[in-house]
């Protein structure tokens, strides 16, 4: 049933790039374990080694956060149509602000979006191929398009503020830096 793989193979790239979501999950060496949910077209297999994904403004920021602390990160994509599949990256991940050296370059990858909060890259050690014949089938529908409106109507400034209010720290009070490497100033 379940395989390891010391990369990506071909099929798995087709496998995710076929993939409405994924989900992320992260942890600091002590506190919350923390899984998202992603979606949208902010995921990126850079190569067999290599997932990039872009982070969305959103009410808490334990991803960046946590990987400041502990660069453990897994990726996990599930078949919800066609054959049961689960595939999971495990890996070390690093996180990128817009202050960062390589950002523009690598936030060029994306649609562009005010909502641009972080990029993760993802330097994959292990893939878990699992067989996933008890999730449940779902159909889709379509994306949600409320993230990117409101995160429209707020605009760059409003979206600034955002990050001072809700985004500086975990919900265990460790600090995701994104004003710092943003190049923000805490108070506006």
């Amino acid at each position: 049933m379940g395989q390891l793989f010391d990369a990506l193979l071909p099929q798995h790239v087709t496998f995710i790039e076929a993939q409405k979501i994924y989900f992320v999950a992260t942890a600091a060496e002590q506190g919350t374990v923390n899984l998202s949910p992603k979606g949208g077209d902010t995921l990126r297999v850079i190569d067999a080694h290599t997932l990039a994904w872009l982070n969305l403004t959103g009410s808490g920021n334990e991803s960046a956060a946590h990987v400041l602390r502990n660069p453990r990160m897994t990726v996990m994509f599930c078949a919800f149509d066609g054959a049961p599949l689960i595939l999971r990256a495990y890996g070390q991940a690093r996180v990128l602000h817009r202050g960062d050296p390589q950002w523009q370059e690598m936030l060029a990858r994306f649609p562009a979006t005010v909502a641009a909060r972080q990029i993760f890259w993802l330097d994959i050690e292990r893939v878990q191929s699992s067989c996933g014949m008890s999730v449940p089938r779902f159909d889709y529908q379509g994306d949600r398009e409320e993230l990117a409106n409101w995160s429209a109507r707020q605009g760059k400034e409003g979206i600034e503020a955002y990050w001072r209010k809700k985004n500086q720290r975990s919900l265990d009070g460790l600090e995701s830096e994104i004003l710092l490497r943003s190049g923000l100033d805490p108070a506006p």
